[in-house]
């Protein structure tokens, strides 16, 4: 409890944040109380041996509440019967039921076939769904219909898979401590790996681990003693165990109790020391992992060679399948939910029930018919990886099939969470738009579920094949390793004893050298693209938004919606039906463009900068400022964008810019298809655009102050002067647009050159140093100024 208490202080000092990125808004929580399923059925009251009418409500705590009627319920009485369904498993099959309650009655006695053909119990009717228990007594249902029976049995899944892992995934250092106490305490019984009892909440677990070691006791001194049938030996064995279980509980939850109350007030006295001297602790404890380190990383580093890292592709490949098969599938639920709604609106044009389709899609992770398709096609991992009972003595893989499809269940919760948000702002849009606005929703939140799909699959994987392997590794080392473990504790100061471990420190370099391992897996998994996976190209946390406006997705989505091109312009929402203006960007801190649209990018603004440069030349013959700032304005969006090593370029020599610029001068004059190639020099735009770049005041700096800072940049300006580019060809892309402005660019390239060539009289050397220091350090703010003082 120290140890993960000092971990939790530690996170929250250095501020940790999830470094997993997700673009589809996460859902809240749902409202407490909320009912997912109630109905009346007949339910097998095990205290009369009868079947009776019972009113069967669930709610989102996943406990199934029986009341006697639905009167009962609605008057808000106590519910008959409570079943807490975790560690169960549900059946709609009496063969499979007796098969699995056979298991656990092992019976010394021994039974004629005629007393084994006999049912448990007898059913009223044809479809029957069981709900096996452990450690508790088994609760049977009927129905009339086979829907009813699906309708049942699928939600009453749910309600087991929540039950099992919805304690598990809580990430407060309490469940840490005690997850990790479990396994340690398992390891010192000689038992690796996963366990298919660690189900439910903290009491439960715990009762599990008892009843664990009690119930082997109870067979051997009880079994041997029970006389009569089988059936009713059948039913009395199940009936010890759970009274048993009953005692288990009550016990263990008194001393959990007070054992968890004195963990809290221990790290209470530790909280000012831990807090204080984090530093020392953090030395303290990365010194004595360097040491374990030392004798532990190569026999493990020999370990993952040779028994482990040769498997991990394999292993990957047969888990990738169902799980990807599996998240698939959900999406194509919710594509086809979707456009079922589109088409039903289109028929009918009938808001009031568009808003119950909402509401209904809304509902949707909760649907359990619906969702169960999605569920089945993890089952299949259950066969595929029969191979892990041999070489890896991984006998139970229930635990990951529940757990993803938990995740398959809360990504389409964010997903129509992510859709209601995007498309509720719209509502009260122009209702003929509705069926366009909804395609163009559902479009960027399935390009939003790509990209969480694999992110949530590499962390499915990576989990996966850690807990498949780990055991291996961990049991391989036992017996050479763990014996040198107890000469490392006098290295840890005798102050942070209770928050450093050696056994915990020497778990953590497993744990490390095996994800490693797996994570260099799943990265070639996801270069090879295989199952639509990304690859980990970004490292920063994105949140969700919450209009359409503002929405933004990557590129690169597969499967049913291919990526559009990605653009920097405005990620407005267009009311056109075309593909290509429905490109979003992920954060205005991440581009998913590449160079060569940068490029393409700064063709187009060159040239309507050029366009607007030519225009404003026809409309005036006047040389000043003003017209200059107007042709500043013009050109300053475009060179804005280029690279640095650009912007900073200057003049070679006043020679060599003088004669290219008149051979680019006479080249132009001579074809209006040269003009429009070359069209402006890069260095002049510069000139143009840097001259009005700087504010107003950067106008008006002292001569003198100019001249002196230009005296001691002497040498780092002649660097500079040496890097201008005079042409660019690819602004050869926007020919045709400026073909018929051919003559006032030229007319406004001769001005400016002999401008440029006035500054590059030898007898203006100083000046021309001037000229190209604030070409980068005040971005030629004076330049006009200087001109204008010449008129003068």
């Amino acid at each position: 409890y120290a140890v993960a208490f000092c971990k939790h202080v530690q996170d929250e000092l250095e501020q940790h944040r999830d470094s997993q990125s997700r673009f589809l808004k996460t859902k809240p929580p749902v409202e407490a109380g909320t009912v997912l399923y109630e109905a009346e059925l007949l339910h097998f009251a095990e205290d009369l041996k009868k079947w009776k009418d019972r009113y069967v409500v669930i709610k989102n705590d996943y406990t199934v509440d029986c009341f006697e009627t639905k009167e009962a319920y609605q008057k808000g009485a106590s519910p008959k019967y409570q079943v807490l369904p975790a560690g169960g498993k549900v059946l709609t099959s009496e063969e499979d039921y007796n098969l699995l309650s056979d298991k656990h009655f092992p019976d010394p006695v021994g039974s004629s076939e005629k007393e084994v053909a006999q049912a448990f119990v007898q059913l009223p009717r044809e479809f029957p769904v069981y709900l096996w228990q452990p450690f508790t007594r088994h609760s049977y249902y009927c129905f009339p219909e086979p829907e009813a029976q699906r309708q049942f049995s699928a939600v009453l899944g749910d309600c087991v898979r929540h039950s099992n892992h919805d304690f598990l995934k809580q990430t407060t250092y309490e469940v840490e401590a005690f997850l990790e106490a479990i396994q340690f305490f398992r390891q010192e019984k000689g038992h690796y790996g996963m366990w298919e009892m660690i189900t439910g909440n903290e009491k439960e677990i715990l009762s599990n681990l008892v009843m664990e070691e009690l119930l082997p006791n109870l067979q051997t001194m009880i079994l041997p003693k029970m006389k009569g049938k089988r059936n009713d030996r059948k039913r009395a064995w199940f009936g010890i165990v759970e009274e048993t279980y009953g005692l288990v509980q009550q016990q263990v939850s008194e001393g959990l109790s007070t054992l968890k109350e004195e963990c809290r007030d221990f790290a209470k006295t530790l909280e000012g020391t831990i807090r204080s001297d984090m530093d020392q602790i953090l030395n303290s404890k990365n010194f004595l992992a360097g040491k374990i380190k030392a004798t532990v990383s190569e026999p493990a580093q020999k370990c993952c060679t040779e028994n482990i890292q040769p498997f991990l592709t394999s292993i990957l490949e047969e888990l990738m399948g169902p799980v990807s098969s599996g998240f698939t599938e959900v999406r194509s639920l919710f594509d086809k939910e979707v456009h079922e709604i589109i088409q039903d609106f289109q028929k009918t044009n009938d808001i009031t029930k568009l808003k119950e389709n909402m509401d209904q899609l809304m509902n949707l992770p909760f649907n359990s018919v619906k969702m169960e398709p999605c569920y089945l096609k993890v089952n299949l991992l259950q066969e595929l990886l029969q191979d892990l009972k041999s070489r890896f003595k991984v006998y139970h893989i229930d635990f990951v099939i529940q757990r993803t499809q938990n995740f398959m269940q809360e990504l389409m919760e964010n997903a129509v969470y992510t859709f209601e948000q995007l498309f509720s702002p719209s509502r009260q849009a122009d209702p003929a738009k509705f069926a366009t606005t909804i395609e163009k929703v559902k479009l960027r939140v399935l390009k939003q579920y790509d990209y969480d799909s694999s992110t949530i699959r590499k962390k499915i994987f990576q989990e996966a094949l850690v807990q498949i392997t780990l055991p291996t590794m961990q049991k391989t080392l036992a017996s050479t390793c763990k014996p040198e473990l107890q000469k490392y504790e006098q290295f840890i100061f005798a102050d942070y004893a209770s928050v450093i471990q050696v056994e915990n420190v020497y778990e953590e370099i497993l744990y490390q050298t095996l994800l490693e391992e797996t994570l260099k897996v799943i990265k070639e998994a996801a270069i090879m693209k295989k199952h639509n996976l990304f690859e980990d190209n970004l490292n920063m946390p994105c949140e969700s938004v919450s209009s359409l406006t503002d929405l933004k997705t990557p590129s690169g989505s597969a499967q049913s919606t291919p990526a559009k091109k990605p653009s920097t312009a405005r990620a407005e929402m267009s009311d056109t039906e075309t593909q290509s203006d429905e490109t979003l960007i992920v954060t205005e801190k991440i581009s998913w463009e590449k160079d060569s649209d940068d490029r393409k990018s700064s063709d187009k603004e060159a040239v309507t900068a050029v366009n607007i440069a030519g225009d404003q030349a026809s409309k005036s013959e006047e040389v000043g400022v003003k017209d200059v700032s107007e042709k500043r304005e013009s050109l300053s969006a475009t060179l804005r964008k280029q690279e640095v090593a650009e912007e900073k370029s200057a003049l070679e020599s006043e020679d060599t810019v003088k004669a290219e610029f008149v051979v680019n001068t006479e080249e132009e004059l001579k074809t209006q298809q040269k003009a429009v190639e070359e069209k402006v020099a890069p260095g002049t735009e510069t000139a143009v655009k840097d001259a009005g770049a700087s504010p107003k005041k950067e106008l008006q700096v002292h001569k003198g102050a100019v001249e002196e800072k230009v005296t001691s940049e002497k040498s780092k300006a002649q660097e500079e002067v040496s890097e201008i580019k005079l042409t660019s060809p690819h602004y050869n892309v926007a020919e045709t647009e400026i073909l018929g402005n051919a003559k006032k660019k030229i007319k406004v390239e001769k001005e400016i050159m002999e401008e440029i060539s006035f500054w590059l009289k030898p007898s203006l050397f100083k000046t021309r140093l001037l000229l190209g220091n604030l070409i980068f350090h005040l971005k030629l703010a004076t330049f006009y100024g200087y001109r204008k003082n010449r008129k003068m």
